[in-house]
């Protein structure tokens, strides 16, 4: 299975970085941090590209904001050293499960396989 799995990350990046972004990474980067899910930021000699190495899939709604405002040059400092300041409202990450199996299926629909409630205020239309 390893050798399948380093075939499939060199040759898509959906599955983590590509080759060539692994060897620019290596002879370029300067690791600067990494977040709680463990993916890995970096920037070149001068901070004019910064970049993220995903831990997994590559889903860009798994960086933070924090890392996000670093990433496009909006925040200066790492949220490392300064952190944004979170409301207390503010709730943590949800992965996006749209397209996948574990999607939301309501009752009646094709793929939860459960009978629709039994509502008493709807009438089905059938034609004369």
């Amino acid at each position: 299975m390893g050798i399948l799995n380093t075939l499939l990350r060199a040759v898509t990046w959906w599955n983590g970085s590509t080759l060539n972004t692994q060897i620019y990474t290596a002879r370029k980067g300067t690791k600067v941090g990494e977040d709680e899910q463990g993916n890995v930021f970096y920037r070149n000699a001068d901070d004019t590209r910064r970049w993220v190495m995903f831990n997994g899939e590559a889903e860009a709604s798994r960086v933070s904001p924090d890392w996000h405002g670093w990433l496009h040059h909006t925040f200066k400092e790492l949220p490392s050293k300064t952190p944004l300041k979170h409301k207390a409202w503010e709730k943590p990450h949800q992965e996006n499960l749209t397209g996948t199996m574990l999607a939301y299926a309501p009752a009646g629909s094709i793929r939860s396989g459960k009978e629709p409630a039994n509502r008493a205020d709807y009438e089905a239309w059938s034609p004369e």
